[in-house]
């Protein structure tokens, strides 16, 4: 068993800055991913970022690329997320995830893959 406890979450205006942190209970195997994933009111849990804890290895949703950025300490167990220029629209509660086994970056984005997830923080942006 893997725990997730994410936090740094809050409301800020639009075009600030947040960044939200994840710390696990204990390092899965290197090879695997650390998601961040987003859930809006009324909306499905949408993919945000992912990092691989060995190398460093990120993908990032396509309305968030060059705007937020992932990151780990592997010695703290927890992986980054750093948001700026944030908008409305990044208004909701973002997760983050992890599982205990390889999986191929390509799937990476599917909530689907992730076997542990944290209790979410909520970010909200004013417009």
């Amino acid at each position: 068993q893997v725990q997730l406890v994410e936090s740094g979450g809050g409301l800020v205006q639009a075009g600030g800055s947040l960044r939200l942190s994840c710390a696990a209970s204990r390092r899965t195997f290197s090879n695997y991913p650390m998601g961040w994933f987003r859930q809006a009111p009324g909306k499905e849990r949408d993919f945000v970022a992912a990092i691989r804890w060995t190398d460093g290895t990120t993908d990032y949703a396509d309305s968030v690329k060059g705007r937020f950025t992932v990151s780990r300490d592997n010695a703290k167990n927890t992986v980054y997320l750093q948001m700026n220029s944030l908008k409305p629209e990044d208004t909701a509660v973002y997760y983050c995830a992890t599982r205990d086994a390889f999986a191929p970056i390509t799937s990476w984005s599917s909530p689907l893959i992730y076997s542990y997830w944290g209790q979410g923080t909520q970010v909200t942006v004013s417009s």
